[in-house]
């Protein structure tokens, strides 16, 4: 039988179509990107970390799924009663029940070791270059600098109106006062929050954490890349839970240096609201 591939054209148009605006859009690196599907791009050793651990985990799935599918192609080809009329009354087989005991343990061990290494890197801060305090408010962040590199001082950050943005502010994401960090440095961000649960997230740097009233979590990164990145509160904290981004502009010593003189005296007179925070004794009880 002849087969007239010309009468196919219109599907295999429409196939390709299809095919083209299924690619995954190229990520951003600080903020998302429109139809994006991957990661933003890492700009901290964690954050690359979690792209490799992702993405050898999607190839893994791959591979066991289609192991699966080729299995149940050749028992519906196989077994089906036009090809097999008399079937069989096996009820077991110790070298596959072994097999498919033992597999999926071997698995689970290789994707344990990484993820367990990923954990310690996240987890295990090295010794911190630059302290900042996070806490999240109904709806906004507030910053401090506690004085490690002279006097300490404190910021809010609320969210940039629409009818007020600047160009090349995003929407929904920049900030009337952003966090400025220096290049290269290890940050320790310790995060609480003042009112209901919050959580500091930032994609670029593979980090997002928790902050919970009277507690004090930390996280910490080191970006490897100077620019403008954004993050957002990733719990449902309430009414304006998607308007509390945040905004972190990472820059060279010396204008870090410079921003650190101009901040002391732009935020001097800034109250810094105490945030209580739970003791181990109080913990403990």
């Amino acid at each position: 039988m002849r087969i007239d591939f010309l009468r196919f054209r219109p599907l295999f148009a429409l196939t390709l179509a299809f095919a083209a605006l299924a690619q995954p859009a190229l990520a951003g690196t600080g903020q998302p990107s429109p139809w994006q599907m991957t990661f933003q791009t890492p700009v901290t050793e964690v954050a690359r970390y979690i792209d490799w651990f992702h993405n050898g985990l999607l190839w893994l799935i791959g591979a066991v799924v289609l192991f699966v599918l080729a299995l149940l192609i050749y028992v519906m080809v196989r077994f089906n009663e036009k090809a097999n009329p008399t079937p069989s009354k096996t009820t077991h087989n110790t070298l596959i029940e072994v097999a498919w005991t033992v597999v999926p343990v071997l698995i689970l061990i290789v994707i344990a070791v990484p993820s367990f290494r990923l954990l310690k890197l996240q987890l295990v801060p090295p010794q911190a270059d630059v302290v900042i305090k996070a806490t999240g408010h109904a709806w906004y962040w507030s910053y401090e600098y506690p004085g490690n590199e002279g006097e300490a001082f404190s910021f809010d950050a609320n969210m940039v109106p629409d009818d007020q943005l600047q160009p090349g502010q995003p929407r929904l994401l920049a900030t009337d006062n952003e966090v400025v960090v220096p290049v290269n440095k290890v940050v320790l961000v310790q995060v609480t929050a003042a009112d209901v649960i919050h959580a500091f997230a930032m994609p670029s740097f593979g980090i997002k954490v928790d902050a919970v009233p009277g507690r004090l979590n930390e996280t910490w990164f080191r970006a490897e890349r100077e620019g403008m990145y954004y993050g957002q509160c990733s719990e449902l904290c309430g009414q304006n839970h998607a308007f509390m981004p945040i905004a972190i502009r990472v820059v060279s010593e010396e204008q870090y240096a410079a921003w650190l003189t101009e901040a002391r005296q732009r935020f001097a007179a800034t109250e810094v609201r105490p945030v209580k925070v739970a003791s181990r004794a109080t913990a403990a009880e």
